[in-house]
């Protein structure tokens, strides 16, 4: 099951190969098809939308990924973006968010962080502002949480601590 009925993927030729003793270290950016057996070091971007990356068992890819297709059975330490499909196998191991359009995951692969729908297949590529303004705190740059505690100042200068009912707004997350 490892290329699913995803005719992308199948059809794509596969032009450049990280083999299984290769370590590569830094960005690596292509166009194609990318198979990686190896190691990368750094993050990998995809040069076009038709663009796929396949991660073998044994592969290992320590950095973000922004590919917008993909099949995933070895493991990535990092963030995973695809504007299109991802599919995890069996052997996948992600440590990090997965931004994704449309997913398949086998029995037996595992995720260690988020899994977040991105409407119309357009991943955030870029999250600095963006995030903040949807309701993420800006100092520590995580999801504010439904019931979170915070200190605050009452009136009269004490401080105590209050528990939030709901989600923050972003106009109110700005504020505080």
């Amino acid at each position: 099951m490892l290329f699913g009925k995803n005719k992308k993927v199948n059809s794509t030729r596969i032009e450049t190969l990280v083999g299984k003793n290769t370590c590569v270290t830094g960005d690596l950016t292509f166009t194609g098809g990318l198979h990686v057996e190896g190691k990368i070091e750094g993050s990998v971007q995809a040069g076009d939308e038709s663009s796929v990356l396949i991660l073998s068992e044994d592969g290992l890819i320590k950095g973000d990924v922004h590919v917008p297709n993909m099949v995933l059975n070895g493991q990535i330490e990092g963030d995973v973006y695809s504007s299109d499909h991802v599919e995890l196998a069996p052997r996948a191991r992600i440590t990090g968010n997965v931004y994704y359009n449309l997913i398949e995951m086998s029995m037996g692969a595992t995720l260690n962080g988020n899994l977040i729908h991105q409407q119309g297949g357009k991943p955030k590529l870029e999250f600095k502002e963006e995030e903040r303004k949807s309701g993420q705190d800006k100092d520590a740059g995580e999801p504010v949480v439904a019931s979170e505690e915070k200190e605050q100042k009452t009136e009269t200068g004490k401080q105590g601590t209050s528990r939030a009912s709901g989600a923050k707004t972003a106009a109110s997350a700005r504020n505080s």
